[in-house]
């Protein structure tokens, strides 16, 4: 098995990838958006709707 960032040979301590470094490469991508993992929802569908009778003037409660 090869390292997916530098296709070294991977260390068993950083398995599946070379080194630390390599490692922390790949978390860096996740968190800068690099990575994604598609959905099927929309990207607001979590979200509450807001009721015809409140306050929607963007306030924080």
């Amino acid at each position: 098995m090869s390292c997916p960032i530098c296709h070294a040979e991977t260390d068993p301590k950083y398995r599946p990838f070379c080194s630390r470094r390599c490692a922390d490469l790949d978390l860096a991508r996740w968190f800068n958006g690099s990575y994604a993992v598609p959905s099927q929802r929309e990207e607001n569908e979590d979200l509450p709707e807001p009721d015809e009778g409140e306050d929607s003037g963007g306030r924080l409660h």
